[in-house]
């Protein structure tokens, strides 16, 4: 089994299905988690559910300004990270032609941006303490494109590449900085594709079955153990085969 027992573990987006899940399997596993969101009864009903050590604060991750307060408040209680999962994203799908500014904007404000500069901020303590591991939740659509989602194609893509940089920068500090991109995961948003929507989808996955939070979270808790410890500027590709990059 792979250990990150007594690891403190900040993960944002931690509510939603896949963060929900990377949540319950870290604390299983005996890290301390740090979980941030924008709902706090979310957050606090996940707290209290984990097994093991948490705490939660609420942020919205959408501006360099809250990223700054945030890790503010880190420092203040003197939080520790040792594991960093950049899983917050949104999506606001159109046709880029008639793509609106800010529905531009806004995706790659939360997306890149900010996924960005929150590294940024707690990878300065992983330096100093020459360990550490920051994983990137990115998306197939990074790497294939989707009509519609151009905005998010280009968060993610740019993400992984982002990523790949700062892999170089600080492989020598005894960090590693790698992705994952999950394809079609059965989640409460794929729950309201209609039914012949997902045997459309499911055509194209040669598996034949829509992918699991379970499935992403498992290999969360590898990139974080010391076992993947030769394994940076990755990407492991979780999408039943949809696509073979």
């Amino acid at each position: 089994m792979f250990s990150i027992k007594n690891k403190t573990v900040l993960l944002t987006g931690a509510t939603g299905g896949i963060g929900n899940e990377i949540a319950h399997q870290m604390s299983s596993l005996g890290a301390k988690l740090i979980l941030t969101g924008t709902k706090k009864d979310r957050l606090n009903d996940l707290s209290n559910k984990l097994p093991n050590e948490s705490d939660f604060i609420v942020s919205n991750l959408n501006t360099n300004e809250n990223v700054q307060n945030f890790s503010d408040e880190l420092e203040n209680k003197n939080y520790i990270i040792d594991i960093l999962i950049n899983n917050a994203g949104i999506t606001k799908d159109n046709l880029f032609l008639r793509m609106k500014e800010d529905e531009w904007s806004s995706v790659l404000n939360l997306n890149l941006n900010s996924t960005a500069f929150l590294t940024q901020k707690i990878i300065k303590g992983m330096i100093r303490r020459k360990s550490g591991r920051i994983i990137f939740i990115t998306s197939i659509i990074g790497h294939s494109g989707n009509p519609g989602q151009s905005n998010y194609s280009a968060s993610k893509a740019a993400l992984t590449a982002f990523s790949k940089s700062i892999a170089n920068e600080v492989a020598s500090r005894g960090i590693t900085c790698n992705c994952i991109a999950p394809g079609f995961i059965k989640t409460p948003m794929t729950d309201k594709l209609t039914e012949d929507q997902q045997n459309q989808i499911l055509k194209t996955i040669p598996v034949s079955r829509f992918g699991t939070a379970e499935d992403i979270a498992s290999a969360c808790v590898y990139l974080s153990s010391d076992e993947a410890s030769y394994i940076t500027g990755s990407t492991i590709h979780i999408n039943g085969g949809m696509g073979m990059f």
